[in-house]
C-alpha cells in the first residue's frame, strides 16, 4: 500500500518451529499469499538454509528452493537477499557454503559453526535488502530455536530475531504427537529476551474436532502468558515442493513405471514433481538393496558429488540394471550430474568434489566432463527437438559446476536463447536411447513433459500443469489460515480478529 507516495511499512515477522518439518516453509508461504491478497508488497527470508534443492535466481545466484517457492507465493522475483546462506552438504560432514547466492568454498561442521560469526553481517545486509524495498518480511527460522548445542553464533533463528529485533510465532506440528510438551519446552528452553519476542503459538496439521483441544489450548496460554493464534487443519493432498524430504506417496498408480535412483547425493528432486502428481505414472524412487528392474523408463537425477554418487550407483548393481534395461529397449534419461553419469569421463582436476581424480563414466553418451570452480547459474528458455517429434517449447534452470564437451556426432536435442547468441544442451545418442541434459525443470512446461514422455514410450500423453497445482495449493493454505488464524494479534491494521477455537 502506497499512502502519499509513501511506502507503508508493516512488522516483519518470523516463523519459527519445535523441531524440523513443523510447517514452517509452508506457513511463510501462506502468510505471503495472505499479504500479497491484500495488497501488501511481501518478501520471504530465510537466514541459512541447509538443502540440496536449490533454485536460480534472475540475478544469476542460487538460494534455497523453498525460498523460491514462497517468493511466487508472495507473486514477487526470487532473489539472492532472500537465503544469504545456503548450504549444500556433500559429505555426511561437509558441505558447500553459498553466500549471497554465490559459492564460496566447502567447510565442515566446525568450520561453518566458526564462519557464523562473519555470517551474520551478510544476512543482516540481505535482511535490510528486503525491508528497505518491501513493504513487509516473512522469515523464515531453521530446524528449532531450542537446539542448545547451536545457540552460540546463531544466525538461523532467535540469533538472528535478537540481532534485527524481529517479533517470533513458534508452530509445532500436532500430527507428530506432543504438542503441548514441544510448545511449552521450547519457550522455556528459550532466555528471557527471546521469550519476550515469542508473539504466540501456531498448531499445525490438526485432525479432528477441535472442541477436544481446547482444553489444552488454555492450559497452554495460562502457562506461558502467550496466545494461540490458532489451530491449522491437516490439508490433505497439498502438492507443494519438498525442501528436502523426497515425497514419493503417490495421488494414483498408474501403468507406466518411471523409476529413480535415489543416490546419497541427490538433489533437486523436486525435477520429479510433475511425474509423481501424473494419474498415468507411477513414479519410483529406488533405494539401497532396491532394484531398478521392471521400469519403463529409468531417470538418473542429480547429484551435488557426482563422481561418489556413480561409485554408489554401481555399488547398488544399478548400472547392470541400466545395461539390461536398454537390452529390452527401454529408455533412460539423466538430469544434470545424472547426463554427466552416463558420458565417457568426469574428471575433477580441482578437487571441486573432493581429491582430484578422473575417472570412467558409464559410457553410454559421448561426452566428456570436466568440473570447473565457477558454477553455471543460468535460467533457461529454449526449444526442445526429440528425434521424430515437432519441436516443443521448454523452460528449466542449470545449476552445474561440469562443463560437458561433446565428442561425436550424436544429436544435441535442447537450442537455447540467450542475449548475445544460441546456444546448446543435451545430447541423445545415436540409438534414441538414451537423453540428458543438464536443465533441472524440465518437466515443467507441459509440452515438454508431453514430449519427453512420449519419447520415453508413454502412449496418448497428457501433460499436467505444475503452475496451476502449485498456486490451488498456496491458495488452499492461505485460505485456511486465514480462516483458522487470528492474524490480528501481529498485523492489527489489516486482519480482523478471528477468534479460531
Amino acid at each position: 500500500m502506497i499512502l502519499d507516495g509513501i511506502m507503508r511499512k508493516y512488522s516483519p515477522l518470523m516463523v519459527q518451529g519445535t523441531t524440523s518439518d513443523a510447517g514452517k516453509t509452508v506457513l511463510v508461504a501462506g502468510l505471503c499469499r495472505l499479504l500479497a491478497n491484500k495488497g501488501i508488497q511481501v518478501a520471504p527470508f530465510k537466514p541459512q538454509n541447509m538443502a540440496l534443492n536449490s533454485a536460480v535466481t534472475e540475478d544469476g545466484g542460487e538460494i534455497g528452493r523453498a525460498q523460491a517457492l514462497q517468493a511466487d507465493a508472495a507473486r514477487v522475483k526470487a532473489h539472492v537477499h532472500m537465503n544469504p546462506i545456503l548450504l549444500k552438504p556433500n559429505t555426511d560432514i561437509g558441505a558447500q557454503v553459498i553466500v549471497q547466492g554465490k559459492a564460496i568454498e566447502t567447510m565442515d561442521a566446525w568450520g561453518f559453526h566458526d564462519y557464523k560469526k562473519l555470517a551474520m553481517p551478510y544476512v543482516l545486509e540481505s535482511f535490510s535488502y528486503l525491508s528497505n524495498n518491501y513493504q513487509c518480511v516473512v522469515v523464515e527460522g531453521a530446524g528449532s530455536p531450542a537446539e542448545i548445542n547451536l545457540r552460540e553464533n546463531d544466525i538461523a533463528n532467535m540469533g538472528f530475531a535478537e540481532a534485527a529485533d524481529v517479533p517470533v510465532i513458534i508452530v509445532a506440528d500436532i500430527d507428530r504427537g506432543g504438542v503441548f510438551a514441544h510448545l511449552y519446552g521450547t519457550l522455556a528452553l528459550l532466555s528471557e529476551s527471546e521469550q519476550a519476542r515469542v508473539k504466540g503459538f501456531v498448531i499445525n496439521r490438526f485432525r479432528g474436532d477441535i472442541s477436544l483441544l481446547v482444553p489444552g489450548l488454555e492450559w497452554l496460554e495460562e502457562k506461558t502468558g502467550k496466545p494461540v493464534l490458532g489451530v491449522i487443519p491437516y490439508l490433505h493432498g497439498l502438492n507443494l515442493e519438498a525442501e528436502d524430504a523426497i515425497k514419493s506417496e503417490q495421488l494414483d498408480k498408474g501403468k507406466f513405471v518411471v523409476k529413480v535412483p535415489v543416490v546419497t547425493r541427490i538433489s533437486n528432486h523436486t525435477d520429479f514433481d510433475p511425474l509423481r502428481l501424473h494419474p498415468d505414472i507411477d513414479l519410483q524412487f529406488i533405494g539401497k538393496g532396491d532394484s531398478l528392474s521392471g521400469a519403463d523408463f529409468i531417470i538418473l537425477p542429480g547429484s551435488k558429488s557426482v563422481q561418489a554418487d556413480l561409485d554408489y550407483l554401481k555399488s547398488q548393481g544399478w548400472d547392470k540394471d541400466i545395461e539390461r534395461h536398454l537390452r529390452y529397449g527401454g529408455k533412460v534419461m539423466g538430469i544434470c550430474g545424472g547426463y554427466q553419469m552416463l558420458g565417457e569421463h568426469l574428471a575433477d582436476p580441482l578437487g571441486i568434489e573432493g581429491a582430484p581424480c578422473s575417472i570412467k563414466g558409464l559410457g553410454y553418451l559421448s561426452i566428456s566432463t570436466e568440473l570447473q570452480k565457477q558454477k553455471q547459474l543460468t535460467l533457461v528458455e529454449g526449444i526442445l527437438a526429440l528425434p521424430n517429434q515437432e519441436s516443443v517449447k521448454v523452460k528449466g534452470y542449470e545449476i552445474h559446476a561440469g562443463v560437458s564437451t561433446n565428442l561425436g556426432n550424436e544429436h544435441i536435442p535442447i537450442s537455447i536463447h540467450t542475449k548475445d547468441a544460441m546456444r546448446y544442451d543435451g545430447t541423445i545418442n545415436n540409438e534414441n536411447s538414451i537423453f540428458g541434459t543438464y536443465l533441472h525443470g524440465v518437466f515443467d512446461e507441459p509440452e515438454a513433459f508431453e514430449a519427453i514422455l512420449t519419447w520415453a514410450g508413454l502412449e496418448k500423453c497428457q501433460a499436467i500443469n505444475m503452475h496451476d497445482i502449485q498456486e490451488e495449493a498456496i491458495e488452499r493454505i492461505a485460505k485456511s489460515m486465514e480462516e483458522s488464524l487470528d492474524l490480528s494479534l501481529i498485523w492489527p491494521d489489516v486482519f480482523e480478529k478471528n477468534k479460531a477455537y
